[in-house]
């Protein structure tokens, strides 16, 4: 079985979206063109990183316009640089 391996400081995101389509609060449907790019993603993979702070499975906020969209087997994926995301998504305990 063959999969996508990131290499250099890169890191492999799951940019699928999800199926269905969205309408506004007075029900008009917002085609795919129209949609604002999301900004988080699931951590796949990561290359060779000294000292990553992020790991697969994580969910991490990155730049927009940031790396490149990969298309393999069937599915999308985004190639970004490591120092381009931004942040990660932790769950915290409410106070």
């Amino acid at each position: 079985m063959k999969e996508l391996q990131p290499v250099s400081p890169y890191v492999l995101l799951d940019i699928n979206e999800e199926s269905g389509e969205q309408r506004t609060a007075a029900g008009i449907i917002i085609p795919d063109t129209a949609k604002e790019k999301k900004k988080t993603a699931k951590v796949l993979a990561v290359s060779n990183v000294e000292n990553a702070e992020v790991a697969v499975g994580d969910t991490v906020l990155y730049k927009s316009f940031s790396g490149d969209e990969v298309e393999y087997a069937g599915k999308k994926y985004l190639l970004i640089p490591y120092a381009d995301i931004l942040a990660k998504l932790v769950e915290t305990d409410a106070i």
